[in-house]
């Protein structure tokens, strides 16, 4: 009998983001790790800015979305992203508080996964955060939300989120 050793790749959506320190380079420096630590990326939207979401004041933040091809499972994503947080400085204090970087796993190939206070995939407020799907619909537009059963692009369309959202 053969082994298939070949390595099943699949896509992960990650979506970055930070509103202190030097954003943009805190924002490339998590990329770089990603691509070291998760794997290969495929896209990347650009860079957009927005006012805090949730807990408002504070600094504006910096997003971006990330495309990858990974052959780490979903759980093991969100480990090594939560590593290169912490080798970016994050400090975790206030829920929607201030940070150096976030990094969030946005969708996972068309998995559903529910890990009680650990992993939720597809994230579970996506759909209502413009500041995740103005990103996201860039690099994502044609992939089914395997919950919604609808297109990122077709999600994004129908977002009632009005918070403002500029492309840099």
């Amino acid at each position: 009998m053969m082994l298939n050793t070949a390595l099943e790749y699949r896509p992960a959506y990650l979506l970055l983001g930070g509103n202190l320190g030097d954003r943009k380079a805190n924002l490339h420096q998590a990329i770089k790790l990603i691509t070291e630590n998760i794997g290969e990326i495929n896209a990347v939207s650009a860079i957009y800015e927005t006012a805090a979401w949730g807990k408002t004041d504070q600094p504006a933040f910096l997003n971006q979305a990330v495309a990858v091809k990974t052959n780490f499972s979903a759980i093991e994503v969100l480990d090594k992203a939560l590593d290169i947080e912490k080798k970016l400085g994050r400090v975790r204090k206030d829920k929607w508080g201030e940070r150096l970087i976030d990094i969030d796993l946005i969708l996972f190939d068309d998995a559903v996964i529910d890990i009680e206070n650990k992993l939720q995939v597809p994230h579970p407020q996506m759909q209502f955060r413009k500041f995740v799907m103005a990103p996201l619909v860039e690099i994502a537009a044609e992939v089914m939300h395997p919950v919604l059963g609808k297109t990122i692009s077709e999600i994004f369309k129908n977002i009632t989120d009005d918070l403002e959202v500029n492309k840099l």
